[in-house]
């Protein structure tokens, strides 16, 4: 039997097996299937291994840049011959046909689904009726994809003021401690998979802020980033004039922008009292915390 959010799903027997067999495989073994781009998938493999000396866990990761199609889907399976033990799928939309090929592939492992804010609730429904966990993000905004705009400088900007605000906000850690979690659950024999819509005030709730002031920053910072996909979506799908198009692409990047600075300052002010929170891996796997900076680490 498989915990998902309170609800009891039970895994055909060759899941069971499946995993019965990964366990001897020594260390804990975490595949990853990178289809399209949102910017969590930069630095979430990343994030479980921080300064590369965790000795308990590795990592494979199966990539296709910026493609997300069936034929993608279809390629991950090339993971399925090393044996993971856990399986996180992100990409944009997850119910493209790319995202639902590569997790059809998957359903005899235990499977993460990380995606952004347009996988709808029926959708998410059926990811938990078909046994896989999810993690949704809708403040990992649509970038403003149009010729008329985006160019490779634009979309390197942009993904890197949304990886900061995810990053300084909560998002990144409240992704990195699930994945951690479903690990643990899993090397103990139960697979506890994650059902999560995120929010602003959930994300921030994970940065464990010292200074309400920051809090408040890093909750409008998310607020804005989910703004964001809003304005782009109009850029991508709905505009049909050049102008149009790229003003609204435009003002979108803008609004990230803006919520980049935001996330800097909720994080200064932190800095300023000494209470930034971090949470780093011990060697062996488990979550340290800390709070000032000259501190040292002790184990949760």
């Amino acid at each position: 039997m498989s915990k998902v959010s309170g609800l009891h799903i039970s895994y055909p027997a060759t899941k069971s097996f499946y995993l019965l067999c990964a366990f001897h495989s020594g260390m804990f073994k975490i595949g990853f299937v990178k289809l399209g781009n949102i910017a969590t998938s930069t630095a979430i493999d990343l994030s479980l291994d921080e300064i590369a000396e965790r000795s308990d866990i590795e990592f494979k990761i199966v990539s296709f840049g910026p493609k997300m199609t069936k034929k993608e889907g279809e390629a991950a399976a090339e993971l399925l011959a090393w044996k993971p033990q856990l399986v996180v799928i992100s990409s944009p939309n997850a119910a493209t046909a790319g995202p639902t090929t590569a997790r059809e592939l998957f359903k005899d492992v235990p499977t993460i689904v990380i995606s952004d804010g347009p996988t709808k609730k029926e959708a998410r429904d059926a990811l938990t009726a078909e046994g896989f966990g999810y993690i949704i993000l809708p403040m990992d905004p649509l970038i403003g994809a149009k010729r008329e705009f985006l160019d490779p400088a634009e979309m390197a900007l942009f993904n890197s003021d949304a990886l900061k605000v995810l990053a300084a906000c909560g998002a990144i850690r409240l992704v990195q401690e699930e994945l951690d979690s479903a690990m643990a659950g899993i090397a103990a024999g139960e697979a506890k998979l994650p059902a999560i819509l995120a929010t602003p005030e959930k994300c921030a709730e994970r940065m464990r802020f010292g200074n309400p002031y920051a809090r408040a920053k890093a909750v409008g910072a998310l607020y804005m980033a989910q703004t964001v996909a809003g304005i782009d979506a109009a850029a991508c799908f709905r505009l049909k004039e050049l102008e149009a198009i790229a003003l609204a692409a435009a003002a979108g990047h803008e609004v990230m922008r803006a919520a980049a600075r935001l996330a800097d300052e909720s994080r200064e002010l932190e800095k300023a009292n000494d209470s930034v929170s971090r949470r780093p891996h011990a060697r062996t796997g488990e979550i340290m915390s800390k709070k000032g900076l000259l501190e040292k680490p002790e184990k949760v």
